[in-house]
C-alpha cells in the first residue's frame, strides 16, 4: 500500500470512529428525555386519578371532596408497598399536603432527576 491509501484508511477509522461516539452520546440523551417524559406522563395519570378520587362519593369509594385517606394503594392496585408505586419508568410516592396532595417521581435512569407533581381538586401543576 501506497502512503496515500494508508493515509485515508486512517482518516476514515478515524471519522468513523468518531460517528459511533457520538451516536453513542445521542441514544444515552434520547433515553433519558424518554424516561422523563414517561414518568411525566404517569404523574399526569396519577394525579388525574387522585382528581377522580377527590370528586367520588364516599360511599362510592371516593374522597367526597377531600385528599384525606387517599393512599397509592387506592390510586393504582399493583402496588409495591404502601406509599409507593413502581412501573418499568420509575418509582411513585404520594404525601398529603394542607391544600392537596403532591406525588414524587423517581425515574429509573440516573441522569434524570426527580419530577414532582401538585394535585388540587382543580389543577395539576409540575413542582420541578
Amino acid at each position: 500500500m501506497g502512503q496515500q491509501q494508508l493515509l485515508l484508511l486512517v482518516l476514515s477509522v478515524i471519522i468513523v470512529g468518531i460517528a459511533v461516539v457520538v451516536g453513542i452520546n445521542m441514544f444515552g440523551t434520547s433515553a433519558d428525555s424518554a424516561n422523563r417524559d414517561a414518568v411525566y406522563n404517569d404523574l399526569m395519570t396519577l394525579g388525574s386519578l387522585a382528581q377522580q378520587y377527590y370528586i367520588k362519593p364516599v360511599n362510592m369509594g371516593g374522597g367526597g371532596s377531600s385528599f384525606t385517606g387517599l393512599t397509592m394503594d387506592k390510586l393504582m392496585p399493583n402496588k409495591t408497598t404502601d406509599s409507593a408505586y413502581a412501573n418499568e419508568n420509575g418509582s411513585y410516592t404520594l404525601s398529603n399536603t394542607a391544600t392537596g396532595l403532591t406525588i414524587t417521581g423517581d425515574p429509573k435512569r440516573t441522569n434524570v432527576p426527580n419530577i414532582t407533581v401538585s394535585v388540587t381538586e382543580s389543577d395539576i401543576q409540575p413542582t420541578t
